[in-house]
This record gives C-alpha cells, structure tokens and sequence, in this order.
C-alpha cells in the first residue's frame, strides 16, 4: 500500500513467504486451545528473525529497530501474531546498552542461535499497574545473590521462556530521594528458579496471548545476573519501553493493513440489492479513513524508529506512535466487523480473533490515557495529572 523506498523490502517479503505456511486455521485452532504458537516462533527463530537485533559478533543480524519493526509489522499484516514472541526484541535493547560484556557473552549467542528464548518482562504488579515507580516486589543483597520477594502479573509468555528480565526495588522507597531510584533490573533464569522460589499461574483473558501471575519467594539471583548498577534499573528499563512501544506501534500497522485489506476484498465480492457492497459510501467511508489514520500512524512509528537507531530521545515519538497506531488498528478493526456484518463475528473468517487482540493495544503495554498524560505534561509543559 505504500509508495516509499522501503530498505526493509527483501525482510518483508521473506517473512510473508514463512507466514504463507501458518494460515488462519492455525491461529483458529491454537485460539480455541490456548495454545503457544510453538512451531510458529520456531520458523521464526531459525529464520534469524527474533535475532535481528543482536550484534553479528554475538551471532545476530545487527539491525536497527525498524528492520524489527518491519518483520512485526508483516507478521500482523499476513494474519500471524508477532505477540507470541515480541518481547524478544524489546527487552534485547535493555541488554544491549546495558548489560555488562560478561552477560552478552553469555545469553545472546545462546539466544540468537534459538537455545535460550528471552520472552518474559516482569515489569507489571497487581497493585501498582503502570505506576512502576510503587512496584513492591523486592530483591536483598545476600553476599554473591539476591533474593527475591513479591508478586508479577501480566507477564506474558512466562510459562514458554528460559530467561526474564525483572525489575525490583533494592532500596526501599522511603529511603531514596526520588522515586525512580532504588530499582534494579536482574536477567532471572527460569530454568533455575522454578520450583526453586519462582511459581507460574496462567490467566485466561478474552485473546490467546499466554500471560501469566508470577510469584517470587526467597527466589536467588546471582548478583552476576544484576543489569548494570543497582539501583539505576528503571532507567534502563525505559530503553526497553520506548522500544516496546514502537515495536507494538509496527503491530497495530500490521493490523490495521489486514483489517483494511480483508474490509475491501469483502466490500468488493459481497453484493446485495444488485450492487457491491463497497459501492456504498457508508461502507466505503469508515475504511477509507481507517486507512488514512493508519498511513500517518505508520509515519510516526517510522519517525520513532529513526530517533531510537540514532540514539536521540524518542520518548515522544514512541509513545504517540503506539497512541494513534493502536486507534488506527481499531478504527480498521470496527470498520471491518461491521463492513462482515455478521460474518464478522463467524470464527472462520479470522476478523472476530483478529479483533480481540488488537483490542488489547489500546490498554497495554500503556493505556491510551497514560500516553495523553505524558504528552500533556512532557510535551506541552501542562501541570503533571498524576
């Protein structure tokens, strides 16, 4: 659908082809099961995909986030769901500016050649949401380890990866001078810690996307496995999350570029009262402007892309990239169901699934009204709301 050179082309068209061979009914039946897609990021993995952004000393591809982003986004784009596997690519920025040379050299090769899968991001927690800095879950220093206490929710793709990346408080709040301080970021080997302090309780939600509780008591990390500086985790988290967001920003490109295609491919066959349906402009119009919300959404994610490879800040850009591209993939998404009619809701036809996940994009990984809040006060200068 778009006109520009895309330097990312050859990637694009690769990654359709390994999707041709996982079709809808697939996704069909892994949904009724909540299934893992394992097979799905195996394809993936062996592709070198989920690798793309490890250095080619530690056996990767050394791309940029917008490669990332080009193979997310056609992965949404063909039917597929690139949120079995994403966090792989957003937590590895964390790792990469600042992990120690000792950590790269031990998790990324393993990594990139599909031996270790880095999937889980401990971040969220029952009583602070996405008020991070009020997270509870605490790691003590105890000679060469860490141990650790508290409680994680919404950690996708826990029960299907070897390593997390946690975020812990080590010094108690009321002891710091701001609230971003005292957090630590720790690599956890799963592997290691369950049954040995770590405990997994899957959530059923209304889309498969395999999330998780996850409960830490008396779990030991080796203080080796501490990110950078103690005490310094929260800002090297937020590389991850400026990530994060673009990445998920691709996907709901992806998203609305399907829901747009399967909305005039059905306007244009279903024929009623002896006229195509999309011959009405009350059809026409809704997927007309979903599409146009899509193609500026898309120019933000690529603008956020460019700052993030450049090392500039890109805060703004990555937030309102997720912002409008998730109410792009929404508008496409509702301009879809209703162009189906009652198709739209029949499971054969992939819109209903396709729905309810990117549904999900306008609450995480940040609510839409979070990202307003940012905006308002770190890019208008408006009094903080919250």
């Amino acid at each position: 659908m778009s006109t520009f050179d895309d330097p990312h082309a050859e990637i694009r068209e690769e990654v359709r082809k390994l999707c041709a061979r996982f079709p809808g009914e697939y996704w069909r039946k892994l949904d009724r099961e909540r299934g893992y897609p394992t097979e799905f990021v195996r394809a993936l993995t062996e592709a070198g995909y989920l690798s793309v952004l490890i250095p080619e000393e530690y056996g990767g591809s050394g791309l940029g986030l917008s490669a990332a982003a080009a193979i997310l986004e056609t992965i949404q784009a063909e039917g597929c769901n690139g949120a079995a596997c994403h966090a792989q690519m957003y937590i590895m920025g964390t790792i990469l500016r600042h992990g120690s040379d000792a950590q790269k050299r031990r998790y990324l090769p393993a990594i990139a050649r599909g031996e270790l899968r880095l999937q889980a991001f401990g971040v969220t927690e029952p009583t602070s949401g996405t008020d991070t800095t009020a997270l509870r879950t605490f790691a003590r220093r105890d000679g060469d380890r860490y141990i650790g206490n508290g409680q994680k929710i919404w950690t996708s793709r826990a029960e299907h990866s070897d390593l997390m990346l946690l975020l812990a408080r080590t010094t108690p709040r009321e002891q710091t001078a701001k609230r971003t301080e005292g957090l630590s970021t720790f690599i956890v080997d799963m592997r290691a810690a369950l049954g040995h302090g770590l405990t997994i309780r899957p959530i059923r939600t209304m889309m498969n996307h395999n999330t998780c509780e996850v409960f830490f008591d008396e779990m030991a990390v080796p203080a080796e496995n501490l990110v950078g500086e103690e005490g310094r985790g929260f800002r090297y988290v937020l590389d991850g999350m400026n990530a994060e967001r673009l990445l998920i920003a691709a996907e709901c490109i992806g998203d609305a570029k399907w829901f747009t295609a399967k909305s005039t491919a059905y306007a244009n066959s279903r024929v009623l009262f002896g006229r195509p349906i999309g011959q009405n402009q009350g059809v026409q119009f809704p997927i007309a402007r979903a599409y146009a919300q899509m193609r500026a959404a898309e120019l933000m994610v690529r603008e956020g892309c460019a700052r993030f490879e450049a090392g500039l800040p890109c805060g703004e850009q990555a937030n309102m990239a997720k912002l409008l591209s998730a109410e792009a993939s929404w508008a496409a998404a509702e301009a879809c169901v209703q162009t189906h009619g009652g198709f739209g809701f029949a499971e054969d036809y992939d819109v209903e699934r396709k729905f309810r996940e990117t549904r999900l994009y306008q609450v995480a990984p940040i609510s839409t009204n979070l990202i307003l809040s940012y905006i308002a006060e770190h890019v208008l200068g408006l009094p903080r709301s919250y």
